[in-house]
């Protein structure tokens, strides 16, 4: 592990203006299309990813288009395919996750990270910061790593995932091990008490240029089951020779859902965020549902966040955001890139 940044310099801190207000007018995504720097961009070269994983020939379908795909209502198929797209575009060689552990998109979890370079960007002159100067906190790295593979292999980003789950570390740091020069990139921890996000995970003289999280969808598990089935019936509307798993395939009770649904652990998530202000450039989450961001800007003003940003962001017919906020004033923001980047 690498020695933890040294402590930005600061100067007394200005009296709190209220928090911005997202920027009105024209979304950040083009409807349906990924970020420009997204590597999946159009349809996938199967040939090309047969190629580099073999494996992925027997999942491979023609679907009621008569073109390429594979059936994404089987969990083999899903996980075989995010492991030749991993290889193919990121080169990582060596991926597997445990049975039922959330099989992620990975155009999507791409399009989160490059948004999140583009808000560094923003205020550094217009230059993504790279290189391991830059570190970033997964809050719920899950057992798959991917934002932590990523934002590595995308820009050189140093990464601390954290989990409540001893499992997903332990998956984790199987996938890390097993992939040459990610050892000392990517760091798993345990957040050893389910109850909080921040509190007992941080060293008190850690910093981080940036937190990701894609929260608990799911309100109670009676509701993401039904969110399963619902999404397998849409499955099954495309091709109704398929035969449908009855259950969801990816994801553990952490993953799919909490108490309070997303609304309440973004809740959550702002309030500790109090506790480690002068930790963290900027926090991020993304928020699934538009209905919660209401909720989640009333948190962030009684929080007392500096400045809000809303990212909107699309995958096909899928809309979806993430909102940022920092505590940290211009000034602070200036001092804090120059004590890191430079």
């Amino acid at each position: 592990m690498s020695l933890p940044p040294k402590r930005p310099s600061r100067k007394p801190a200005a009296p709190r203006p209220a928090p911005s207000k997202p920027a009105a007018g024209k979304p950040d995504a083009a409807k349906g299309q990924l970020h420009p720097r997204n590597r999946h961009q159009g349809r996938y070269d199967f040939p090309a990813l047969i190629k580099a994983s073999p494996e992925l020939a027997a999942f491979v379908i023609l679907n009621p288009y008569g073109k390429e795909s594979i059936d994404f209502a089987n969990p083999a198929a899903v996980k075989v395919f995010n492991r030749a797209l991993l290889r193919q575009f990121y080169g990582i060689e060596h991926w597997d996750i445990p049975p039922d552990y959330l099989c992620p998109p990975i155009p999507g979890r791409a399009d989160y990270l490059h948004y999140l370079a583009d808000l560094l960007a923003s205020g550094n002159g217009g230059e993504i910061p790279r290189g391991a100067q830059v570190r970033a906190l997964d809050i719920g790295v899950g057992a798959n790593c991917i934002y932590p593979l990523l934002g590595n292999r995308e820009y050189g980003w140093q990464f601390l995932g954290a989990d409540i789950a001893a499992s997903a570390i332990a998956a984790a740091k199987t996938i890390v091990q097993a992939n040459p020069g990610l050892a000392g990139t990517i760091e798993l921890r345990q957040q050893q008490n389910p109850v909080h996000i921040f509190q007992g995970l941080l060293q008190g003289d850690e910093r981080f240029d940036l937190t990701l999280c894609n929260p608990p969808f799911h309100a109670s598990a009676e509701e993401a089951s039904s969110g399963s089935k619902r999404k397998w019936r849409n499955l099954g509307k495309l091709d109704p020779r398929r035969k449908l798993p009855l259950l969801n395939f990816g994801g553990q009770a952490a993953e799919l859902w909490c108490q309070g649904g997303e609304a309440a652990f973004v809740t959550r998530l702002i309030a500790e965020s109090v506790e480690v202000s002068q930790q963290v450039l900027w926090f991020s989450s993304l928020i699934s549902k538009a209905s919660n961001l209401p909720g989640v800007y009333a948190a962030l003003k009684k929080a007392g966040a500096l400045e809000v940003r809303t990212v909107e962001m699309a995958q096909g017919q899928k809309q979806s955001r993430f909102v940022a906020w920092t505590f940290l004033s211009p000034q602070q923001q200036q001092d804090w890139r120059q004590a890191r980047w430079k």
